[in-house]
């Protein structure tokens, strides 16, 4: 394993898509780069290996997505979900997603074909091939065979700054105190969905029951110490991207196995067995993000989808098994639920829905409950029962430091860092202050890691 240098051009911090492709890019155009992730070397690749696919933009049908998806379309999409995103950095994702994929490719990266991988292809992204972990594998072969120097076990913990410069970045490398100067530092990592007390500061006592879907070493730690440099925020600590997963998976770095997407062929119950939202009332792919918050506001951060076997074979694979019975009373009793509440909320559904056209189950709803559920009410009838446990997972927070269009970090005092950069999920609130589009992480990550590098290599006249 190399050692940390003293000094070196350019310092990058993260070992996810926006460190991988920052190095690779500063790298590519003359620079002396060293990487530093927290993570040791078998959890390399930050929350890019659960990943499978990313957003990008394309003017015609290629081997790897359908139709097209202009730059007008990605910002349109971009502001619909958050509205207060800055407009000028969504326009720069944009157009700088439509050369990433030929820019990924040159590292050795590849992509799905239409029609002959395991994930079905989209208008609107692109599926790695093998999926995350093999992209991120692929960018640390490529970072490596050009001249990068990569270090594990180092958590970025503390900057020197002088005036609008970072002098230097304080770490702790396998237990020691250490320091490392540089020309130009790009921030590369995450934000802190992975740091338990800030969470807590954030959400407060119902963050000890939120599973962390990525990797545990997502501190926010350099992010901290950014923002006690004097660094511009922008977004709110108490926002986050929260989905269901089922209860059983791991409290941290589940990753995208976990996340159950079966809430609208069935109903949900919370730890007394009642309903307590509406499942039906969002039934898109993204259902999975609004039950993330409505789990975080349920007593005990808990609730269990209840379906019939129907229902199973309507709803996507999963990576637990669910929890059968052949009754509803056993259901509950195998879940520690009162069987004549389970069973009672069961019936009074059954009986409350309304089969307005026979010939269009996806339209039935429910008359006379509180709450309704709005569509898809189909009947659960059907032995063998079924259920899965729920939790809310986080996968980032909102929340992060100011960049303006050179990727440079900005001050509190409206003035910005000449030499400190940051990319992915830390700066990502500046274009994603609240929702979230599917593929945009790695987006985010890929294509301004991509630039802070190429920004960073002119700052040092490379």
């Amino acid at each position: 394993m190399s050692q940390l240098p003293a000094h070196c051009h350019v310092l990058v911090i993260g070992g996810g898509a926006a460190g991988l492709c920052a190095a690779i890019a500063a790298r590519r155009r003359g620079a002396e780069v060293v990487l530093v992730d927290h993570a040791a070397v078998e959890w390399r690749g930050g929350n890019t290996r659960h990943a499978r696919n990313f957003r990008v933009v394309h003017d015609m049908p290629d081997d790897y997505a359908p139709g097209s998806y202009p730059v007008a379309a990605f910002c349109a999409d971009l502001a619909r979900v958050a509205p207060d995103g800055d407009a000028t950095l969504t326009q720069l994702l944009a157009e700088s997603s439509a050369t990433l994929v030929p820019w990924l490719q040159a590292q050795g990266v590849r992509m799905q074909r239409r029609g002959r991988g395991t994930m079905p292809w989209s208008q609107r992204t692109v599926f790695f091939a093998g999926g995350g972990k093999a992209a991120a594998d692929t960018l640390y072969a490529t970072a490596q065979q050009i001249g990068a120097t990569i270090i594990h076990d180092a958590e970025a913990c503390g900057l020197r700054v002088e005036g609008n410069q970072v002098g230097a970045v304080e770490l702790i490398h396998r237990g020691q105190r250490a320091t490392i100067t540089a020309e130009v530092v790009i921030a590369g990592c995450g934000g802190h969905q992975a740091n338990r007390d800030w969470l807590r500061d954030s959400f407060g006592p119902a963050a000890d029951s939120i599973h962390v879907r990525g990797i545990g070493t997502v501190r926010g730690r350099l992010l901290r110490a950014m923002m006690d440099a004097g660094a511009a925020t922008v977004g709110d600590e108490r926002r986050g991207h929260i989905v269901a997963v089922d209860a059983r998976g791991p409290e941290v770095d589940g990753g995208i196995v976990t996340r159950l997407e079966c809430i609208p062929y069935g109903i949900v119950v919370d730890r007394n067995g009642r309903r307590f939202a509406d499942e039906g009332g969002d039934t898109k792919r993204t259902h999975y993000a609004r039950w993330g918050e409505r789990l975080l506001a349920a007593p005990g951060q808990f609730a269990y989808a209840i379906l019939d076997d129907d229902g199973i074979h309507r709803a996507s694979p999963t990576a637990f098994a669910p929890i059968r019975a052949h009754r509803v009373d056993q259901l509950a009793r195998e879940l520690g639920l009162d069987p004549q509440t389970l069973t009672t909320t069961v019936d009074d559904y059954n009986r409350a829905i309304v089969a307005a056209d026979p010939t269009s189950p996806t339209a039935w709803r429910t008359s006379g409950l509180s709450p309704d559920k709005t569509s898809q009410a189909w009947p659960i009838v059907q032995p063998p029962f079924a259920a899965f446990p729920l939790r809310p997972g986080i996968t980032f927070t909102h929340f992060g430091v100011a960049v303006d269009p050179s990727l440079r970090v900005q001050r509190q005092d409206g003035t910005r860092f000449d030499n400190l950069l940051a990319a992915g999920m830390v700066m990502a609130a500046n274009v994603l202050p609240r929702g979230y589009l599917a593929g945009l992480g790695v987006t985010i990550g890929a294509a301004f890691g991509r630039l802070a590098g190429e920004e960073a290599a002119r700052h040092v006249g490379r």
